[in-house]
């Protein structure tokens, strides 16, 4: 079909698209107004002739303008490519993208803050695979006589099952503009979206004080995910799920394809008001939204994602609610691609400011903080009971020696007087002791049991339950100590050395049980054992 067949011209100016599929080059637009332009008469839908203005300029093969009225709609540029419009004197423009990239890779497509709609371009338009071209397509980047955020564009490819990539035109020059958008399978990512959407995740949003590496001094992110009974490569790719090509999942207050992370860090002063995690923030030629600030009343640093215009240097930047603060150093942050990191399958890479749950951690995992520091988390590790039935197994987990509980493991540092809040014994705690959970008490009789809410030292605090005590009177570790709520039953701990545990779980309800007994270790990779349920009846 010839272009003839899918092109107009009115006698007002007006070029429109009146075909269905096929696309032309912005030469051959050119070259078709031309060849009307010659005619010694209009004829049909194309009312242009030698009696006319000249309808169009070429510069380049590539750079095409439109003179006097003539004019194209958005209709008609998703049907050219290879270069660029100009029209109404050099107040509206087109620009051309060409994407260098794997066949039928989607990209997309962000301008001034939002995703360029309709992405008319989807899986490839106009390609030259001989080239590596997957993508040739116009972009409107100037209209009514005004820059669209000073021409700039993110392309992003955020296909599930794929690596993710994006590139940045800081500004589209007349011609083709270049993006390098590609991907291939990522081996870390090949679950199926409708699996991942059920992952039960959380993130606590804002400033975020954890102790990665677990040396008493936290250190702060723009998170703190809790990635639950999921490994880290589930936490991995929900992470990408959220921000994958066409979701409708909201990550600070952006919808998820339009979430990149922190671009910038800015020192403040003078703050007023309360900042809100999150929020957007604006200022004298640009706006972001805000990701962490340090203090919502007396903030000194703001963590920032860049949405439009360009970066603050000076002034004034200014919160939704109304909350100001003065504008002092700012640092360009470089975002991770995608924004949680990078997965090994078994391990992470975080992005920057990206911060977990500690506890949830294992001393493979990489972090970096607020500050850029890398931080590796202690070897975290889990043993677990299993085979168990809920609401009617009793489980313990203790301390073992010679095949028995070590009931002497720790001893009690003067005497203790029931209804103690802490509870102090002679011993270092060791490390590898649960941060909350509970202790056993000999009070002259029976081993009573103390929950606690963390412990320091050689001090459990936040105690319950604490019964009368002598002094020196046995104390031992209750590493599980509860009546099953699910089949099974775990702790974590930091490891420090193999640790020899002493296991019991009785049943005498509904469907009572022999006493299962056993020995287990929690070694540098954790540890487990299964109940045998021999019945009682």
């Amino acid at each position: 079909m010839a272009i003839a067949d899918d092109i107009s011209v009115a006698s007002n100016g007006d070029v429109r698209y009146t075909g269905t599929t096929v696309n032309y080059t912005v030469i051959e637009l050119h070259r078709f107004l031309q060849d009307l332009a010659d005619d010694a008469s209009a004829a049909g839908d194309d009312i242009l002739d030698i009696t006319f203005d000249t309808p169009s300029d070429r510069s380049t093969d590539n750079i095409i303008s439109l003179l006097g009225t003539y004019n194209i709609d958005d209709t008609l540029a998703q049907h050219l490519y290879d270069g660029s419009i100009i029209q109404a004197s050099g107040n509206t423009i087109y620009d051309g993208i060409v994407n260098f990239g794997a066949a039928g890779i989607h990209i997309e497509i962000i301008q001034n803050g939002a995703l360029v709609t309709p992405n008319f371009w989807t899986s490839g338009i106009n390609a030259d695979p001989n080239a590596g071209i997957s993508h040739r397509f116009l972009v409107k980047t100037r209209d009514a006589g005004a820059d669209i955020d000073g021409r700039r564009l993110i392309g992003t490819a955020r296909e599930l099952g794929k690596t993710y990539t994006e590139f940045r035109i800081n500004g589209t020059a007349r011609g083709n503009n270049v993006l390098a958008l590609t991907h291939s399978t990522d081996l870390n990512n090949l679950t199926a979206e409708a699996t991942i959407s059920t992952f039960s995740i959380s993130n606590i949003e804002g400033y975020n004080a954890i102790d990665v590496n677990n040396d008493g001094t936290p250190e702060y992110y723009y998170s703190q995910w809790d990635k639950g009974v999921h490994s880290i490569n589930d936490f991995y790719e929900y992470g990408k799920y959220l921000t994958r090509r066409g979701t409708a999942e909201t990550v600070y207050g952006l919808n998820g394809a339009l979430f990149r992370g922190i671009t910038h860090e800015i020192d403040i002063s003078s703050p007023s008001g309360t900042f809100v995690e999150p929020e957007s923030l604006s200022w004298t030629g640009g706006t972001g939204q805000l990701l962490a600030i340090d203090s919502t009343t007396a903030g000194t640093k703001i963590w920032m994602q860049i949405l439009t215009g360009t970066a603050p240097s000076s002034g004034t930047i200014t919160g939704n609610g109304g909350a100001t603060a003065t504008i002092g150093t700012v640092t360009d942050r470089s975002v991770s691609i995608p924004f949680i990191g990078q997965s090994t399958s078994s391990s992470l890479i975080g992005g920057y400011g990206v911060g977990l749950k500690a506890s949830t951690l294992t001393a493979s995992d990489k972090l970096f903080d607020l500050t850029n520091t890398q931080l590796i988390p202690p070897n975290n590790v889990a043993f677990t009971v299993g085979g168990l039935v809920s609401g009617e197994d009793r489980v313990l987990v203790a301390p073992e020696s010679g095949g028995v509980i070590e009931v002497s493991q720790l001893s009690a540092a003067g005497v203790i007087t029931a209804g103690a809040t802490s509870v102090i014994v002679n011993e270092a705690i060791p490390s590898d002791t649960p941060p909350t959970g509970t202790i056993r008490i000999y009070n002259g009789d029976t081993y009573i049991r103390v929950p606690y809410t963390s412990w320091s030292g050689s001090t459990f605090s936040g105690t319950t339950n604490v019964p009368d005590a002598l002094d020196s009177a046995n104390i031992w570790i209750s590493y599980i100590d509860e009546l099953a709520s699910s089949s099974t039953a775990s702790f974590t701990s930091v490891y420090l050395a193999d640790r020899s545990l002493y296991i019991r779980v009785r049943d005498g309800a509904a469907t009572p049980i022999k006493t299962f007994a056993t020995t287990g270790t929690l070694g540098s990779a954790g540890g487990s054992t299964t109940a045998i349920r021999t019945s009682d009846e």
